[in-house]
């Protein structure tokens, strides 16, 4: 095997490598010889077909896995050979490869670096502590209490104020169902020839000429010229209806249409409009017989207008025609347009219940938390016997996805009137949470805040130790590594911004520059992370069994009622442990260093503990 090197820059490594035609012919022997064990062939006893027979009938087929198995120990054999530490899985790439001659291919890759360790001991840190105060104590056992309150009936006729229980019924409905107004359009056999139900339309001076139509992605699309001396005003439309126009009930109507200037120069001051317009029998009930809204072009070249109109509310279905097009300012016009089926569509009050929307001899807290914003604080003042409809919008995301981001309609009627009354706080009330007394019930209580006030010290301290780690290494780190961790940092801020849940240091921020500061923050990460690893190599830190099992219990916790199966999959998929094992050996390494540094315990306040930022 020749060995060739072409590149030696930092980290990087690469190699040209050639495997002789003998070892590939040698190699093929092999594999054959195995497959010819067993083989068997019309003519041939089992194990017996000859040689050359099945060179003949299976080489070719062998061959790739021949290459992969020869390009796979090559490889290695050129990161053992020099001592290579790789960072990643080498990259590989084929030069060149004929039956019968030498194999030639390419391995590219990064190393791990040289990792510098740190002096610990020259490494001060301070440690947070807090704990709990008597207030924090009497503040979390007045929490309980209002937990396990009794409810009290009021008088009827009451109304409820804030705090206060009604027991209700209620029914939601969405408001409204977008329905789409015109029907689905089809295209003409003659390209010469509008959609049916589509016409031109053109006055004060223009003319309009119809130059093809045709389906484009799926899109009914036609072309269509305008074109002469206009005067003010003058328009230049396509109905999307016939004379008859189509029946649309009650409602709000919304309307959108989409062109693209194909040719020619849009006059300064022209419009893009919409038009709902009511035939004669129907102008009773459309204000004024219908609408027409013009609006600035978005675009010089190109514009998507989307315009809603309101409010077009038939007293009965009514018929209505569509248009869309330009207003032209007095002057000369020479313009081809490309134009799509617009979206009509008609929102017709509210729907039927929607699914979970609707419960009865609910019990809701005016003003409490748990329902969808704005629910509760509307019930204010609602005494038993009375109905109200209330308005809400689901908030986006939602936990029921069809929901998210609609608004919809309530109508609630209130049964009952109950006020909450808190139980005395004593032995007794420390016996019915199952605890010996109240003390015990203190004494609980103490600890279990110690121990979060002890994880969110340990959390800031360990951000302190590695931001004095950051500030001491600097040696580079393999491009590949940072890249990865960047890409699924990346991921995760895109589905934040889609979903507008960027911070607010965030939000302000163009795409470049988060990506540098994203990109920053994956180099620290793999930088630390390979530190940390370096450290536990060197000291011998290792995970034992015992810990893996605790962990794999405690994770099986998380999922009551599941358990075995939990305990079944770490069980039969041993390497799915190791998304286990890796914070632990992080916490064991940090604990190791923290050990060598000069920590200093400092107290602080609660307030000031919860303060401190604390991610790493």
């Amino acid at each position: 095997m020749q060995v060739t090197e072409f590149a030696n820059e930092g980290l990087k490594r690469g190699y040209n490598v050639v495997v002789p035609a003998s070892d590939i012919a040698a190699g093929r022997d092999r594999r054959l010889a195995v497959l010819g064990r067993d083989l068997r062939l019309p003519g041939f006893r089992p194990g017996k077909v000859p040689a050359s027979v099945v060179k003949q009938r299976y080489g070719a087929a062998v061959m790739t896995e021949v290459l992969d198995e020869q390009v796979g120990e090559a490889t290695r054999k050129v990161v053992a050979d020099r001592g290579l530490r790789p960072a990643l899985q080498p990259k590989v790439e084929l030069v060149s490869f004929v039956d019968g001659g030498d194999l030639e291919f390419k391995v590219e890759l990064e190393l791990l670096p040289e990792i510098p360790l740190p002096d610990f001991s020259a490494i001060a840190l301070e440690r947070p502590k807090a704990v709990p105060t008597e207030a924090e104590i009497d503040t979390a056992i007045q929490g309980i209490a209002a937990r396990n309150r009794s409810l009290t009936d009021v008088e009827p006729g009451r109304p409820a104020a804030k705090g206060e229980v009604l027991v209700c019924d209620f029914v939601g409905r969405l408001s409204g169902q977008a329905a789409e107004a015109l029907p689905p359009v089809v295209a003409p056999q003659d390209e010469a020839k509008w959609p049916a139900g589509w016409r031109g339309f053109a006055d004060r001076g223009l003319t309009e000429r119809l130059l093809w139509t045709r389906t484009i992605d799926g899109v009914v699309t036609s072309e269509v010229a305008f074109s002469g001396t206009a005067e003010a005003n003058a328009r230049g439309y396509v109905f999307f209806t016939d004379n008859a126009g189509v029946a649309v009930p009650e409602g709000e109507i919304t309307g959108a249409w989409n062109w693209a200037l194909v040719s020619g120069t849009l006059p300064e001051k022209t419009q893009s409009a919409m038009l709902i317009g009511a035939r004669d029998a129907d102008r009773k009930g459309v204000a004024g017989g219908g609408l027409e809204r013009s609006f600035g072009l978005p675009g010089a070249e190109t514009a998507r207008p989307s315009v809603k109109m309101l409010p077009v509310f038939p007293e009965t279905p009514a018929t209505l025609r569509f248009a869309a097009g330009l207003i032209f300012p007095a002057g000369e016009v020479d313009v081809v347009l490309r134009v799509s089926a617009p979206s009509i569509t008609t929102n017709s009050g509210l729907a039927e219940p929607f699914p979970g929307g609707s419960m009865t001899d609910m019990p809701i807290e005016v003003g409490g938390d748990g329902f969808i914003p704005g629910f509760t604080d509307q019930i204010e003042g609602l005494a038993p016997g009375e109905s109200r409809s209330i308005n809400v919008t689901f908030p986006d995301p939602y936990n029921a996805p069809d929901l998210a981001g609609k608004a919809a309609v309530f109508e609630i009627t209130a049964k009952k009137l109950q006020i909450p009354v808190p139980p005395v706080i004593d032995d007794a009330f420390a016996a019915t949470l199952g605890v010996a007394d109240l003390a015990t019930l203190k004494t609980r209580l103490i600890e279990g805040l110690q121990r979060e006030y002890d994880s969110l010290s340990r959390m800031k301290v360990k951000r302190a130790l590695l931001d004095a780690l950051s500030a001491q290494t600097g040696f580079e780190v393999p491009e590949s590594m940072v890249e990865s961790e960047f890409a699924q940092i990346w991921q995760r801020v895109e589905a934040d911004m889609k979903a507008g849940r960027l911070d607010s240091d965030d939000a302000g921020k163009d795409e470049e520059t988060l990506k540098a500061d994203y990109r920053a923050i994956a180099a620290r990460r793999i930088r630390l992370g390979l530190l940390l690893s370096e450290v536990g190599r060197v000291n011998g830190v290792q995970v034992t069994a015992e810990e893996m099992n605790r962990a794999v219990r405690e994770e099986a916790q998380r999922y009551p009622g599941q358990e075995k199966q939990v305990l079944d999959f770490f069980r039969k998929n041993p390497e799915a442990a190791d998304n286990l094992r890796g914070p632990i050996f992080e916490d064991k390494v940090v604990d190791f260093m923290l050990e060598l540094a000069k920590v200093t315990d400092r107290e602080v306040s609660v307030a000031e503990l919860t303060a401190m930022p604390a991610t790493a």
